[in-house]
């Protein structure tokens, strides 16, 4: 039986969150991301960007009634990865 390699950016738990979170709602406000993760600012900012470095999301960056807002978009490609990763996870489970 061959194990598929598991997506090192997906194999993060926050990531992963964040990617479940993103897959069901399409897009998301850093806010809302941050309340349904229970992670710290920081830290939330740093995932999201590694997962935009890796093209999974898009972040946009916006004002809404003078106060900034962060908005998260899952891509294709996100997409993609986070089907592969499922199917991976899959596979172990079938031995």
């Amino acid at each position: 039986m061959d194990f598929k390699e598991l997506d090192p950016i997906l194999h993060s738990q926050l990531r992963l969150a964040v990617m479940s979170l993103l897959i069901s709602v399409k897009e998301a406000e850093f806010t809302f991301l941050k309340e349904k993760t229970n992670a710290t600012s920081g830290n939330l900012s740093v995932q999201i960007s590694k997962l935009k470095e890796a093209g999974y999301i898009e972040i946009t960056k916006q004002f809404n009634n003078n106060y900034p807002q962060t908005i998260c978009k899952i891509t294709p490609k996100g997409v993609l990865a986070f089907e592969n990763y499922v199917k991976a996870l899959q596979s172990y489970m079938r031995l």
